[in-house]
């Protein structure tokens, strides 16, 4: 598949890239293809390939950041195309080397698309067809983990402070959402911040938490802790308090930690 992928015109290349790539899936796993084009894309090409009953989103139908794709069905396994623009991969990869990312929204990730996430797509995928080798270049290339990326997002882990204030906030009006919404975010963060610290690239939310609590720099029963606060964060304005005041003192020994490994 990924061969009559790449003699699509505009496709690159194509990699393999989630669980499968890292050698981390379930039997159950999809098989995730990265579709990398440059310049005009040939839809019709792409949707003759994929069949008739399957719909094809082009470029920007899944929204600003996972470009489109299509999910597919081969002998009853899930296959899905991703499409990702290499102009805007290079893009974010040139901006990665300068310690410069942004975090976008996007569907399907509740704490925002993180830029870096197309450079590390690369750097953990595998290559499955690169006519012109130029996935193989760029994967090479992100192989190693930019000393001014790993600064920029360590550095950024001061946002989680500032949203367990914005915790205690809503707290005292018994506002749930608000205070749930907040700390998630503020773990999603630290989380962002400790793969950095360990030169790790971290692709999106799902499972990042299990490999975050394994890291030198998690304090102790980080993982538990944070499970504890965001399974249970309470209804009332006086558990919401508790739970707030708690995340606090996390946030402070994770900040430590993090400080404290980078000497």
């Amino acid at each position: 598949m990924a061969g009559r992928l790449a003699e699509v015109p505009g496709v690159v290349g194509v990699l393999l890239g989630g669980s499968r790539a890292r050698g981390e899936h379930r039997p159950e796993s999809d098989w995730d293809l990265g579709v990398y084009y440059r310049g005009g894309l040939d839809l019709a090409g792409l949707r003759a390939l994929a069949g008739p009953d399957v719909e094809v989103a082009g470029p920007g139908g899944w929204g600003p950041w996972v470009n489109g794709g299509a999910w597919l069905q081969v002998d009853g396994v899930a296959v899905d195309w991703i499409l990702r623009d290499l102009d805007r991969v290079e893009q974010v990869w040139a901006d990665c080397r300068e310690g410069r990312y942004e975090v976008g929204v996007q569907a399907g990730h509740p704490l925002g698309f993180w830029s870096p996430c197309y450079a590390g797509e690369v750097a953990l995928g595998q290559v499955l067809a690169d006519p012109r080798g130029e996935l193989t270049a760029l994967r090479r290339r992100t192989e190693t983990y930019p000393e001014p990326l790993r600064e920029a997002l360590t550095a950024g882990a001061w946002e989680a402070e500032f949203l367990v204030d914005a915790a205690a906030k809503g707290a005292t009006g018994a506002d749930t959402l608000y205070v749930s919404l907040c700390l998630s975010r503020a773990v999603g963060v630290l989380v962002q911040a400790m793969f950095a610290r360990d030169q790790r690239w971290c692709l999106n939310e799902k499972g990042a938490l299990a490999v975050a609590e394994t890291l030198p720099c998690a304090p102790t029963g980080f993982g538990p802790r944070v499970r504890s606060l965001l399974g249970t964060p309470g209804e009332t304005a006086q558990l919401l308090a508790v739970t707030v005041a708690e995340a606090r003192v996390l946030v402070e020994e994770t900040l430590t930690a993090l400080r404290s490994h980078a000497e």
